[in-house]
């Protein structure tokens, strides 16, 4: 298996996983103050980006 594939099966399952501990974490968060929910969704939304950056960079060495 390649490594740009293994990669890819990597970010995958990762982001899947990443996105139900977002939605599981958000019944916690919803019906709290507005800026804190504000806060929450806008971090959960911007936190992916750098293990799939780093993800991206090693699958392509």
């Amino acid at each position: 298996m390649s490594k740009s594939m293994l990669a890819g099966i990597i970010g995958v399952t990762g982001f899947l996983f990443y996105v139900a501990a977002v939605i599981i974490l958000a019944d916690h968060v919803l019906g709290t103050h507005w800026v804190f929910e504000f806060v929450y969704f806008a971090l959960a939304g911007i936190v992916w980006v750098w293990p799939a950056k780093a993800l991206i960079i090693w699958g392509a060495k």
